[in-house]
């Protein structure tokens, strides 16, 4: 898995890209607290190679918890920039800081 940014000169955001190595799965979503946790709004797109890629827009000089959902099962990112501790979830979720 991995995460790239790059932070736009012209406006105050940041395009970032997902990237999972999934090859069996059928869908793969980047869900979190910048969405409301939904697997609709945020769908990656297969690769023929097998990775699901996805290039988003976010609001720089934030923070964001999320997770992936392939196939109905969370993952989370081992390249985020830390991870956080979730009370509600029972679990921990990774952190984007841009």
């Amino acid at each position: 898995m991995a995460i790239s940014k790059q932070y736009l000169k012209t406006r105050p955001v940041c395009k970032v890209t997902f990237s999972v190595p999934a090859e069996k799965a059928v869908k793969v979503a980047v869900v979190g607290d910048f969405n409301d946790w939904s697997s609709e709004k945020s769908v990656l797109k297969r690769l023929k190679n097998g990775t699901f890629k996805g290039t988003f827009e976010f609001p720089k000089d934030k923070t964001y918890e999320f997770k992936y959902l392939v196939d109905g099962e969370f993952v989370n990112e081992q390249e985020a920039d830390r991870l956080q501790w979730n009370e509600y979830a029972g679990t921990e979720n990774s952190v984007l800081e841009l």
